[in-house]
C-alpha cells in the first residue's frame, strides 16, 4: 500500500480562484507541530508526504518540511499554483532539498479560462514556463485539474494541449469540485452538472491511454467513468484498503481517511458496482442525485484492474460487504437545499456553458 498524508504548511496565497476550497485562513504551521505532524506519518508507516496549503511555496516553513521529511525517509511532493517554480533557481533549491515530485494546478489549456479561473493574470503563463523548469531540472510532474463548469467541455484539450507542449508529463489527476463551505459558495456559477464534463473527460482518458499515461479522477461517481473505474481515485483506495491523512489549518483539523464513501442515490442501489463506487461528493446539496443512474458490470473485474492481478476471495467479500452501505453525508428531506441556494438543479439550462463562456470572454476583454 501507499498511504500519502497530506499537511498544509500555509493557508495564504497569491491567487484568488473562484472554486478554492481551503481559502487563505491567515494561519501557518508552526515547526514544533510540522516536526510532530512527519513523525507521525513515518510511525503509521506511510510512503510519503504532499506539501500543500494555501500555496505552500510561500510558507516560511516549506525548505525544512522538505528537509526534515526527506530526513525521516518520505518522499516528498507538492501541490503548487507553479507561481514561484517558474523561476528555475528556486525550483533548484527545492530540488536541492528533497523535493522529487510536484503537482501543477493547472484548469485549462486557454489561458483566458485559466486566469478567469484564477483570477490572476498571468497565472497561465507562470505555469507553463513552471512545467517547462520541471522538465528541464528532471523531477516528475502531474497535472491537477479542477473539474468545473467553465473548463468541463475542454478537459479533453488540456492534455493534449499538456502532452504536446510538456511531454515530460506523465499522470494526470482530475478532481470534481468540492464546492462546500468555500469560495465556491460565492461562486455558484463555476459548479457544473456532471453531464458537462462527460464526455470531454472520456475524450481526455481516452486519449492519455493511447498515450501510455495514466490518470486518476476524485470525486467522480462510477457511472459517468464507466470504462476507466480502475482510475477512480476512491476505488483504488476501497479495493486496495489504502488510507490517507490530511492536516487541515482549519477547525477541520487532523482528518484520518478511511471509508471513501459519499452520498448515494436510490439509482445506485440497483447499480452493480455499487460496493467500489465512492458515490457523489456533496450530492442534494450542490449535486444532483437525479444526475446518477446504476452500471452494469463486475465489482471482481474492476478489482482485477486495480490490482494487476486475481483479488483474494477474503478481499472480495470485505469489499462486497459494502454493497449497500451509506455514509453520513447522505441527504435527507430536509437537507436538501432549495433551488437558488447553491444546488444545481436537473433543469439546468443547456445554453449555461454558452453563457459562462460569454462571462470569461468579457473579462478577458475587459
Amino acid at each position: 500500500m501507499a498511504n500519502l498524508g497530506y499537511l498544509q504548511l500555509t493557508r495564504d496565497c497569491k491567487q484568488h480562484c473562484r472554486f478554492c476550497s481551503n481559502p487563505p485562513s491567515g494561519v501557518d504551521l508552526e515547526d514544533a507541530e510540522l516536526r510532530g505532524m512527519i513523525d507521525d506519518l513515518v510511525a503509521r508507516d506511510y510512503h510519503g508526504v504532499i506539501l500543500t496549503g494555501g500555496e505552500p511555496t510561500i510558507a516560511p516553513l516549506l525548505l525544512p518540511a522538505i528537509r526534515y521529511a526527506r530526513e525521516r525517509g518520505l518522499f516528498v511532493r507538492m501541490i503548487t499554483n507553479g507561481q514561484r517554480i517558474a523561476d528555475p533557481a528556486f525550483l533548484a533549491e527545492l530540488v536541492e532539498a528533497g523535493l522529487t515530485h510536484v503537482h501543477l494546478s493547472l484548469h485549462s489549456c486557454r489561458p483566458e479560462v485559466h486566469d478567469f479561473l484564477t483570477q490572476t493574470p498571468q497565472s497561465w503563463s507562470l505555469i507553463d514556463a513552471a512545467l517547462t523548469n520541471v522538465g528541464r531540472i528532471g523531477i516528475t510532474a502531474d497535472i491537477n485539474t479542477v473539474i468545473n463548469a467553465y473548463n468541463s467541455d475542454h478537459l479533453h484539450e488540456t492534455v493534449m494541449w499538456v502532452c504536446d507542449r510538456h511531454p515530460h508529463v506523465r499522470h494526470f489527476v482530475w478532481n470534481n469540485m468540492d464546492p462546500n463551505m468555500n469560495r465556491a459558495e460565492r461562486h455558484p456559477d463555476v459548479i457544473p452538472r456532471l453531464i458537462e464534463f462527460e464526455v470531454s473527460l472520456r475524450l481526455a482518458m481516452e486519449y492519455l491511454t493511447t498515450t501510455g499515461r495514466t490518470f486518476r479522477a476524485e470525486r467522480v461517481p462510477l457511472c459517468y467513468m464507466p470504462d476507466f473505474a480502475e482510475s477512480s481515485t476512491e476505488t483504488r483506495k476501497i479495493v486496495k484498503e489504502e488510507e490517507r491523512c490530511i492536516r487541515f489549518l482549519d477547525k477541520k483539523g487532523f482528518v484520518l481517511q478511511k471509508q471513501f464513501l459519499h452520498g448515494k442515490a436510490p439509482a445506485c442501489a440497483a447499480c452493480a458496482l455499487d460496493p467500489v463506487c465512492a458515490g457523489l461528493y456533496s450530492m442534494g446539496y450542490h449535486y444532483d442525485p437525479a444526475e446518477l443512474f446504476p452500471l452494469t458490470g463486475s465489482v471482481v473485474d474492476v478489482m482485477r484492474r486495480v490490482l494487476r492481478r486475481e483479488p483474494e476471495p477474503e478481499l472480495v467479500a470485505r469489499v462486497e460487504a459494502r454493497r449497500g452501505l451509506r455514509s453520513d453525508e447522505q441527504p435527507d428531506d430536509h437537507g436538501l437545499r432549495a433551488p437558488g441556494a447553491g444546488t444545481v438543479s436537473a433543469s439546468h439550462a443547456p445554453s449555461a456553458a454558452v453563457a459562462r463562456m460569454a462571462v470569461v470572454k468579457g473579462a478577458r476583454l475587459g
